[in-house]
């Protein structure tokens, strides 16, 4: 009896171990959910994205109802969004027919202050609505109906951070015994996006002697329209010069230190060409020996995207 006392103490002892143990990380590594939380935070092709509820408006209006547009403003990139840094706008009206009310530039966070960008703990991003009204509507004398096509934009400042893992190796065309630290590659493809509009989908990689050349390729992913990021976000609706389209700003750093880059373009703006762009920098690297670091590229810039309703104004009948 003491014995089988003994062996039920034993496997209750083990099942406790089992039970404690279930679900532990081992030191240093993350949860699962956890890495591909993180993976959908640092990857994507969209920034601030504009929906218009249903039935706001209704596809077809009396002159003597109100007219009422429910935007839904969400971030669907990485980087957060200031108040000012936002703006939504409604065109394709008469602004003589259609009176007040949705006129005029709102702040994407109106009412919340910011805008979060996706992060581990929101892995969908920030949202915000955005009521537009009319005070009036007033049809001309004669007119039965009216037939307006809404144009809804979002006009925001945004930055794209993409961290490539490149291999340096000054000595590349030495021969040499020494095992190197990593493998040098002409090329590195960044897919899938920065969790931006505008990403960069390509380095290259040429080492000349202890001088490290990168060629970074830039591509509007969006499917919006890149705006340099000096452009007055709250009046972009109109006005745009050709010189303010498709500008991104950049700076690029090796993460290891060294010698400040030497880029081209030289003004530290890239300029897109159907939706694409190159960057050139050049790295002095110290040292013989090989090794991996990132490459830090930080792209500044503006957006606008679009989108249109069509609705139907009718004459109440009298």
């Amino acid at each position: 009896m003491q014995k089988r006392t003994w062996q039920w103490s034993i496997i209750f002892v083990v099942f406790l171990l089992l039970v404690a143990c279930k679900g532990r990380v081992p030191q240093g590594q993350q949860p699962l959910e956890t890495e591909a939380a993180l993976r959908l935070v640092q990857t994507g092709t969209q920034g601030v994205e504009l929906q218009v509820l249903p039935n706001y408006p209704p596809p077809v209006v009396y002159d003597q109802n109100e007219l009422i547009a429910l935007v839904e403003v969400q971030n669907k990139g990485r980087h957060t969004v200031e108040a000012t840094d936002c703006s939504v706008q409604v065109s394709g009206f008469d602004p003589n027919i259609i009176l007040g009310g949705l006129n005029g530039p709102r702040s994407c966070a109106e009412n919340v202050g910011t805008l979060e960008g996706k992060n581990v703990y929101n892995i969908e991003g920030a949202v915000n609505q955005i009521e537009f009204r009319s005070t009036n509507i007033n049809l001309p004398p004669g007119v039965l109906d009216y037939n307006p096509t809404l144009n809804f934009k979002v006009c925001y400042r945004y930055r794209t951070e993409a961290r490539p893992s490149v291999c340096v190796d000054p000595l590349f065309y030495q021969i040499t015994g020494e095992q190197k630290a990593c493998n040098y590659r002409k090329s590195v493809l960044t897919g899938g996006g920065q969790a931006a509009p505008v990403g960069v989908s390509y380095v290259g990689v040429n080492m000349l002697g202890n001088k490290a050349v990168f060629e970074i390729s830039v591509v509007n992913l969006g499917g919006g329209r890149v705006l340099s990021p000096d452009v007055d976000i709250q009046n972009c609706d109109s006005g745009l010069e050709y010189t303010e389209l498709d500008k991104v700003r950049y700076t690029v750093q090796l993460s290891s230190g060294g010698s400040i880059a030497d880029c081209k373009p030289k003004d530290g703006l890239v300029r897109l060409v159907n939706n694409q762009g190159k960057i050139i920098c050049t790295f002095t690297i110290p040292g013989s020996s090989a090794y991996e670091t990132p490459l830090l590229i930080d792209l500044d810039y503006g957006y606008i995207k679009a989108l249109s309703k069509p609705i139907k104004v009718v004459k109440t009948p009298q």
